[in-house]
């Protein structure tokens, strides 16, 4: 006999966490409900690798809570009776099952948690309850930082090591003296350690992949789906996890700011997709991190850098991303407008750095935060595209892009959009940070050196030109530092030629 469904319990595609209290015992009553939607894969373009994962992710987790008992409806991209919306699916399955209420866990993203605030069907009852992942609520920046201009990040960092006691001597101290260790981590790799052996399990998610593009679902970049690398569940990520530990993390601070053609993932954990949807907690990372380092298996500086990353700074941008919800996304401060060049979905450029890092992006779905922050969005920035369109491009090319972790990192960090609310100064450079940091620069078809002319990098016009041409704006930051004196000092004609070789790149993007 069928059991009489009076429940219906909606999962996303990011709240795969086994770990929830809803999965705690079995109840005959209850209907887990998982759902492939159109509207989730075409609101943005996505990478190839990013719904695959998402969905392989979603189905390895549907036969988990079937076999410990839970009873699932799976409805799959190419299943006919798919409405492709969660509120036309919902309709479907309450019709079918004549539930009468619906669970959901809090989305992470703004138009997920509208969608269905607004969903609330004749005669059945809808609750939300949290995803119980984070460390903060939605509004704890908000509350922190009641009353301030500024939204530091190293304030909240502080306040959350404080209330979590993490890295803590026993007096309360920060471990070591400092709480912050970023000047250690800023070294340039040149081969030495090697880059870690990746470790990860592979799929052959081919199957789904013809199912997926059968089902007519466009995509970008390399599906590699016979060699899939990404973390299918929590047990992988939990091996993924033991290997970054071993050996990743001794290295991670001194190298975590470094590039090179010859090292994809450095030594960088690739644990972000598996913390995004959940299948790992923050706070077992943190932990797992902080005893490694009191073990004496890492640096401190590697593990502050670390825990810095997921205690500060993923914590902070969700706080910031529920704070200007609805509007941050259509945030531009300098008005930029130029349309991405078509290169940024081939990596077809002259630019080394550029196309090496686009061309990573493509295979890989992966670029760590200085290649995304400092090439890609540095670029962008320097050539004045249109931030809106940057964001949608980001959302959709990197395996962990939700738009709660992403938004705030383009609009706020990468592209100043947000007029300084989020970062303290614009992150622009020339030829000579990129060139000290990587080895993009050698062999390059453009001369890191020059600024004028052909094969003068385009780095360099551009950066002295965006100053220039937005001395109003950015005069008065006490941390843009010397660069206004120095072109106040510069000859006109030099400046003049500048800002004529800083236009034409931006007319020539597509050539570049």
């Amino acid at each position: 006999m069928t059991a009489t469904t009076s429940r219906l319990r909606l999962i996303l595609g990011d709240q795969l966490s086994p770990q929830h209290s809803w999965f705690r015992q079995c109840d005959e009553t209850i209907l887990y409900v998982l759902m492939e939607c159109r509207s989730e894969t075409d609101y943005v373009l996505h990478h190839a690798q990013k719904i695959l994962a998402i969905f392989a992710a979603m189905r390895d987790f549907a036969r988990q809570l079937q076999a410990a008992g839970h009873r699932v409806h799976y409805l799959a991209i190419d299943d006919v009776a798919n409405r492709h919306s969660f509120a036309g699916n919902l309709d479907l399955l309450l019709a079918q099952y004549a539930a009468n209420h619906i669970d959901y866990q809090a989305p992470d993203e703004y138009r997920l948690d509208q969608h269905l605030a607004a969903y609330r069907p004749d005669g059945v009852s809808v609750s939300m309850v949290g995803s119980e992942h984070f460390y903060t609520e939605r509004d704890s920046g908000t509350q922190l930082f009641a009353g301030r201009k500024k939204w530091l990040q190293e304030h909240f960092y502080r306040s959350l090591r404080k209330q979590y006691r993490v890295l803590l001597d026993d007096d309360e101290q920060p471990l070591g003296g400092q709480w912050n260790f970023d000047a250690d981590n800023r070294g340039s790799w040149k081969g030495v350690p090697a880059e870690p052996v990746d470790r990860r399990p592979r799929h052959d998610h081919s199957q789904l992949w013809q199912t997926i593009t059968a089902a007519g679902v466009a995509s970008f970049g390399a599906p590699n789906a016979e060699q899939f690398g990404w973390v299918l569940n929590r047990s992988e990520a939990l091996q993924q996890l033991d290997a970054f530990i071993e050996h990743g993390l001794p290295y991670f601070g001194q190298f975590q700011d470094a590039m090179s053609v010859h090292a994809w993932r450095m030594f960088h954990s690739l644990l972000s997709f598996a913390l995004n949807t959940k299948m790992l907690a923050p706070y077992e990372v943190v932990q797992r991190v902080e005893a490694a380092t009191r073990a004496g298996h890492a640096p401190l500086a590697a593990a502050e850098g670390y825990i810095r990353q997921i205690l500060g700074w993923r914590e902070y941008i969700r706080c910031v991303y529920w704070a200007r919800m609805p509007g941050y996304e259509e945030e531009n401060f300098f008005q930029h407008q130029r349309p991405l060049p078509s290169w940024f979905w081939s990596g077809a450029t002259k630019m080394r750095c550029v196309a090496s890092v686009l061309q990573q992006s493509l295979q890989q779905a992966h670029a760590h935060h200085i290649q995304r922050l400092m090439v890609i969005g540095n670029f962008a920035l320097l050539a004045g595209l249109d931030p809106a369109a940057l964001h949608r491009w980001y959302l959709g090319i990197y395996i962990d892009a939700f738009e709660w972790v992403e938004l705030p990192n383009t609009l706020g960090m990468s592209q100043f959009a947000d007029g300084g609310m989020l970062a303290t100064k614009p992150y622009v450079s020339a030829a000579a940070y990129i060139d000290k940091m990587s080895d993009y620069c050698k062999g390059c078809h453009y001369d890191k050196k020059q600024r004028i002319g052909e094969r003068a990098c385009p780095y360099n016009a551009l950066y002295w030109d965006f100053f220039s041409r937005n001395e109003d704006k950015l005069a008065s930051n006490p941390r843009i530092g010397m660069v206004y004196p120095q072109l106040r000092k510069m000859d006109p004609d030099m400046r003049q030629q500048i800002t004529a070789q800083a236009e034409y790149w931006r007319v020539n993007l597509e050539q570049l």
